[in-house]
């Protein structure tokens, strides 16, 4: 696997090249459009090098047992299962869209495929690189047929064990070249002592990675953040930390994701730190994080 290799179009990750850092928008745009391009702007303005969204094809994901199922909860946009996703995801048009002002505001695009067929779409949509969630790095044909598609993949581990993530790394390995793992903790929001920072070097010398680091969740996590950019022994880190907050939104995400603000400190710190380091520094960070736009308001 090399040190380094173009993540998106004339973004270079790993060796010298600085920190990538990607804004995760996720779903936390409650199914709106122009609540989504605000984000995408206000991501820009932060200083993210990418906005990143979730897209699934919801009638290949569930069957129609789990899309009819009820959903009363609080967070619920719709009486079922199937209402409540539908609500949240743009369709192809609206993503072509979304693609279009992110080109405009100058901020790189992609979206997590959260299945096959939602691979195919991103595919035929030519987003730079391919972002695979923990609750999908088990599922091996999911991933190979992934990596078959050539595009640069960053592949998250938090849901998975040591063991599986071998196998991921030799699954996607023989087919592609271009990728990331993510060390991951899958906690919202992120505790000190289950970081753990020691297997970022434990897996570099198990599988030869050399881009793999990631943080989940709020406050203690933007610490992290800037401990992982001097990390003697990581060549390049990815991580999400979340960026947009706003606690009376619907939502599970709000609550461990960051302000503006937040984010912008965090990218101001971690470029201080790459300044603080010199020539020498061999790290990338991918700051994959959910946003908050104050001017937006709730319908």
């Amino acid at each position: 696997m090399p040190l380094k290799f173009e993540l998106c179009p004339g973004r270079m990750i790993g060796g010298n090249h600085p920190c990538f850092i990607i804004a995760e928008i996720g779903q936390n745009h409650q199914g709106d459009i122009e609540i989504a391009k605000k984000m995408i702007k206000k991501a820009k303005e932060c200083g993210a090098d990418c906005a990143k969204f979730q897209k699934s094809e919801l009638e290949f994901k569930f069957n129609k047992r789990a899309l009819e199922r009820p959903y009363a909860t609080k967070n619920s946009w719709g009486k079922t299962y199937g209402e409540h996703k539908r609500h949240l995801e743009f369709s192809h048009e609206q993503y072509r869209e979304l693609q279009k002002y992110a080109d405009e505001v100058g901020i790189f695009f992609t979206a997590s495929g959260m299945d096959e067929m939602a691979v195919e779409f991103l595919h035929e949509l030519n987003v730079p690189f391919f972002k695979v969630g923990s609750g999908d790095t088990n599922n091996f044909p999911y991933l190979e047929k992934t990596a078959k598609k050539g595009r640069p993949m960053v592949v998250s581990s938090g849901m998975q064990s040591m063991e599986t993530m071998r196998r991921v790394y030799k699954t996607v390995k023989e087919h592609n070249h271009n990728f990331a793992i993510l060390q991951c903790t899958s906690a919202y929001p992120l505790e000190p002592e289950d970081v753990n920072l020691r297997v970022i070097t434990f897996r570099q010398s198990t599988h030869l990675i050399k881009v793999i680091s990631r943080e989940s969740g709020k406050a203690a996590g933007l610490w992290f953040s800037r401990t992982r950019v001097g990390h003697p022994r990581c060549k390049a880190s990815l991580r999400p930390l979340n960026q947009y907050n706003f606690k009376p939104w619907r939502g599970n995400n709000h609550k461990a994701s960051l302000e503006p603000s937040e984010l912008t400190e965090l990218v101001r710190a971690i470029r201080l730190v790459e300044r603080a380091l010199g020539s020498s520094i061999k790290q990338m960070l991918l700051c994959e994080k959910p946003m908050f736009t104050p001017d937006v308001k709730q319908v």
